[in-house]
C-alpha cells in the first residue's frame, strides 16, 4: 500500500505532486506524488512500461508533464527547461552510455562541467581546454567516483563497469543537489557492481539519490526506500521491509520467491 507523502513541498529536497503524463489516450504517468531526501538513495521499481522513463525523464525537464508539479527546495520548477533544472542543481545519468569515447576521461568531464556554467554551445568549446573552474570541478567529480587515475585515458578504452562510473562523474561535474540515476548498474558484473553500489553509498551524503534499476538485488541493498510502479501509476512506497511484504507488490512485480527471500 502506497504511504502518503508528506503534504509540504518545503520538507523534501525535491518534492512530486500529482505528476502526470499523457501520449493521447495513454496515461503513461498517472498522478504520482514522491519525495526525495538528502541523505537517501530512493529506488523507483517496477516492470517494463510502467512509467519509470517517463517519470524520470519529467523529474529532468525532457518532456513536459501533462499536470501535477516539480519543487526543488520549494521552488516550483515544473515549467523550467532542462538545461535551466540542471543549473538549479537536477542532475542525471542515462540509461545509455553518453560519453565521448574518443575524448579523454577528464575532457568528458569537463566538457559537462562547463555546459552546465555555459548553456550556449559555442561557449563549451571555446572555452572547455582554458577553463580553471570547469577543470577543478572535473577533476573533483572524477575523484568522488574513484576515476581520476584514469584522468587521460580515452574515454572509449574503459571498461563498462568504469564508462558507468564516468557518466556518474559527468553528472557529478554539474555539481547537483538531486541525483537521478537511470539503470547506472545495466550489463555491470558482480564486481564492477559492488565498485557502483559502493560509489551510490557515498554519494547520498550530501545528495539526494533517485535510482530506477531492474536489479533488484541491488536495489534491496542499496535503497533507503522504494516506490514500485505499475501501469504508470505508484501502487507502494516505503522501506525495503516493508516493500518486501507488500501483498499488492508480491502479486504486481516481485513475486512471492523474490518477496520472501
Amino acid at each position: 500500500m502506497a504511504e502518503s507523502p508528506s503534504t509540504s513541498p518545503f520538507a523534501s529536497k525535491l518534492a512530486v505532486r500529482g505528476l502526470t503524463r499523457m501520449f493521447g489516450g495513454l496515461i503513461a504517468v498517472n498522478n504520482v506524488n514522491l519525495d526525495l531526501h538528502v541523505g537517501e538513495v530512493h529506488a523507483v521499481i517496477g516492470t517494463n512500461g510502467a512509467g519509470k522513463s517517463t517519470l524520470i525523464n519529467m523529474l529532468s525537464g525532457e518532456i513536459a508533464a501533462s499536470s501535477g508539479t516539480i519543487a526543488l527546495d520549494g521552488q516550483d520548477v515544473t515549467q523550467m527547461s532542462q538545461p535551466r533544472r540542471a543549473k538549479a542543481g537536477i542532475g542525471r545519468s542515462y540509461q545509455r552510455t553518453t560519453i565521448f569515447p574518443e575524448f579523454s576521461v577528464l575532457e568528458n568531464c569537463r566538457l559537462t562541467a562547463q555546459a552546465q556554467a555555459h548553456p550556449r554551445p559555442w561557449h563549451i568549446w571555446q572555452s572547455a581546454r582554458g577553463c580553471m573552474l570547469s577543470n577543478e570541478r572535473a577533476k573533483a567529480a572524477l575523484a568522488r567516483a574513484g576515476l581520476l587515475q584514469h584522468q587521460h585515458a580515452q574515454a572509449g578504452s574503459l571498461s563498462h563497469g568504469a564508462k558507468r562510473q564516468l557518466e556518474v562523474a559527468m553528472c557529478l561535474s554539474t555539481e547537483p543537489q538531486v541525483l537521478l540515476l537511470d539503470e547506472p548498474l545495466a550489463g555491470m558484473g558482480a564486481e564492477e557492481t559492488e565498485r557502483m553500489l559502493q560509489l551510490l553509498q557515498e554519494l547520498k551524503t550530501g545528495h539526494a539519490v533517485l535510482l530506477v534499476e531492474h536489479d533488484m538485488d541491488a536495489v534491496f541493498r542499496i535503497a533507503d526506500r522504494i516506490t514500485v510502479m505499475v501501469n504508470g501509476s505508484v501502487v507502494a512506497s516505503g522501506t525495503p521491509d516493508q516493500i518486501r511484504v507488500d501483498p499488492i507488490v508480491r502479486t504486481a512485480y516481485l513475486g512471492e520467491e523474490q518477496a520472501h527471500g
